[in-house]
């Protein structure tokens, strides 16, 4: 019993209202999807790609468009004065190819290569042609100073170079590579099945097209070999961590000749003991000697630039944050520095002698609750909690 076709509009998935370009972009990528030679040997895959070529044949003309329309597939059917040879019912895959290539502009793979070489770009790449070398990644960990002030280091690492035996051509004093017996020369081999010319790179020659009848004794007439590169490197003022610095021309050599690639330099900073950095702001933990907290002083700051004087207000509490323009760092590519902030910390006294502890509790003593405002708030909003709590959990 034969299998009932489906709606031609559900097989493109779109509506049977839908214009010509929506029809061809719909049946593009069904087709893209299915083609044979995407999915060698996947039977379904090639009725699915028949199924939507079909599809698209009766669908893009607008004769045939309203003729399905109007009768369905008994249009085509045979004696129904549609198509000869029951219409599409026995649509073969050539067939289905020769629109797919139709629709994609194609003109049928006259270069007798694959048909699908025109859409993905596919036929014989430049296997043989000179390839740059890949980029390399250094990881390279510095301090805190270099990372503000800049420095220079010296870098090294492994690294495929050109052999400097056959200065990178793979072949013996004297030799010259010759041309691949099995390719001749074009790095590609090409099968045939049927109506399909499948292109694959040579495996004799690895798709160069040329093979080393005597390759060269160093590198086994890869042209490169392993080797150890040190090279010196400037660190820019104001980097931090993650900041990423190209060396040109200093990655792996290039293959046949090729370009070198390019070696990328990620640094990671050191934190510093005293100085944290954000952006170009510095901050620090500034401890204040609890009289100059209490009665206001002037104090010597560290900073990256120096020591700097910095007044300190009577009554500085801990967390208060002073700000020092302009004693932060200066950035790649930004204008002018950034500011320093110095987070107060109040440093309680240790180990009091005698005649230091009398005169603290003397201190203590004249001290009055108005003295210290945010213990009298602390203590009046506790108060204030227990009221309201006994409130609610007296019984009646």
């Amino acid at each position: 019993m034969p299998t009932q076709k489906r709606d031609y509009y559900e097989v493109l998935g779109i509506s049977k209202g839908a214009g010509d370009d929506e029809i061809k972009k719909a049946y593009r990528k069904l087709a893209v999807k299915y083609h044979p030679d995407k999915n060698p040997g996947n039977v379904e895959a090639e009725e699915r790609f028949k199924e939507a070529t079909e599809a698209y044949e009766i669908l893009r003309d607008p004769q045939k468009r309203q003729k399905y329309d109007q009768f369905g597939h008994q249009a085509f059917a045979p004696g129904s004065g549609g198509f000869s040879g029951g219409g599409f019912q026995g649509i073969d895959l050539e067939e289905a190819l020769r629109t797919f290539m139709g629709a994609f502009g194609g003109g049928g793979g006259g270069r007798g290569g694959s048909i699908f070489d025109d859409f993905f770009g596919g036929g014989r790449s430049e296997r043989s042609a000179p390839n740059r070398g890949n980029d390399l990644r250094f990881d390279l960990e510095v301090d805190f100073e270099e990372a503000v002030f800049g420095s220079q280091r010296d870098l090294t690492f492994n690294v495929m170079d050109e052999c400097k035996k056959c200065r990178g051509s793979g072949a013996a004093d004297g030799a010259k590579p010759e041309s691949c017996p099995r390719c001749k020369g074009t790095g590609e081999t090409i099968s045939s099945n049927g109506f399909f010319h499948i292109r694959q790179p040579c495996n004799q020659c690895g798709g160069s097209g040329k093979i080393m009848s005597n390759p060269c004794r160093e590198c086994r007439g890869a042209g490169r070999s392993k080797a150890r590169r040190t090279i010196t490197l400037k660190i820019p003022a104001g980097v931090e961590t993650g900041s990423r610095l190209r060396v040109a021309g200093k990655g792996e050599s290039g293959v046949r000749g090729g370009p070198a690639g390019d070696l990328y330099v990620v640094l990671h900073v050191r934190e510093h003991e005293l100085f944290k950095r954000r952006d170009e702001d510095i901050f620090i933990e500034l401890p204040i000697p609890y009289p100059v907290a209490a009665l206001g002083g002037e104090l010597e700051v560290p900073t990256i630039h120096g020591h700097a004087k910095l007044k300190i207000p009577p009554g500085t509490e801990s967390g208060k944050v002073f700000r020092m323009r302009g004693r932060g760092l200066k950035g790649p590519g930004t204008f002018g520095n950034g500011d320093q902030h110095c987070v107060a910390k109040v440093e309680t006294p240790e180990r009091l002698g005698s005649k230091q502890r009398k005169a603290l509790e003397e201190y203590a003593r004249l001290l009055s609750d108005s003295n210290h405002p945010e213990s009298e708030r602390m203590q009046q909003r506790a108060k204030e909690f227990y009221r309201r709590r006994d409130t609610l959990t007296q019984k009646p």
